[in-house]
Order: C-alpha cells, then sequence, then structure tokens
C-alpha cells in the first residue's frame, strides 16, 4: 500500500516513543492497527460493491442489448410474414372450374375420364 522501508520504520517507531512515551505507545499502535483495520475493511467493502454495481451495469447492458435483437428479429420475421402472406393472396390460383368457364353444377368438359 504505502511503499515505506526499514528505515522509514525506524523513525517513525522513535519519534513515536519520543512523544507518546515508552508507556503509552503500545496501546497506540493497537489503536491504530484497529483503525488502519477498519479503513482497509471499509475501502474493500466500498471496493466490491462497486465492482458489483459495474457487474450489473453489464449485465443489464447486455440484456439490453439481447432485448433489442429480439425485438428486431420479432420485427423482421413479422415483416417477412406480412410479405408472403401478400405475395400468397397475390398469386392465389382460382379454381379450375370458373377458369375452364364451367359452373360449379356442371361437369368440367376438360375432364378426360370416360363416363
Amino acid at each position: 500500500m504505502f511503499d515505506i522501508g526499514f528505515a522509514e520504520l525506524i523513525i517513525i517507531g522513535v519519534v513515536g516513543l519520543l512523544v507518546i512515551g515508552p508507556e503509552r505507545l503500545p496501546g497506540a499502535i493497537r489503536t491504530a492497527s484497529v483503525w488502519l483495520g477498519r479503513l482497509r475493511r471499509g475501502f474493500n467493502d466500498i471496493k466490491r460493491e462497486v465492482q458489483q454495481e459495474l457487474h450489473n451495469d453489464e449485465v443489464m447492458q447486455e440484456l439490453r442489448r439481447t432485448g433489442e435483437q429480439v425485438k428486431q428479429q420479432t420485427e423482421d420475421l413479422r415483416k417477412s410474414l406480412t410479405d408472403d402472406s401478400d405475395k400468397t393472396k397475390a398469386t392465389e390460383r382460382k379454381p379450375e372450374a370458373l377458369s375452364t368457364g364451367a359452373t360449379p353444377d356442371e361437369p368440367d368438359k376438360t375432364d378426360k375420364t370416360p363416363p
């Protein structure tokens, strides 16, 4: 975390010993280590929450993209089905009886089967 070498630690210890005194120095070190642990846990919790939110945001963006793709595919499918049904209606065959001029009551004159 901090780039503190052995020499810096000795200087901090000597200054702490002179300022705080030898009787209260162990308690001060314990208190400082407790507060440092709390700070680390707090920062780790914040880091974990931010990473979780970023992951959730990525998942939501992926879901939105997938939803848009499904919507586009549905629209394309609906359009192609509408186009196919229009083509089918336009090219429907008329019944043979009406195309040969026979009425539904009369037999078809083009029928080649013997009576």
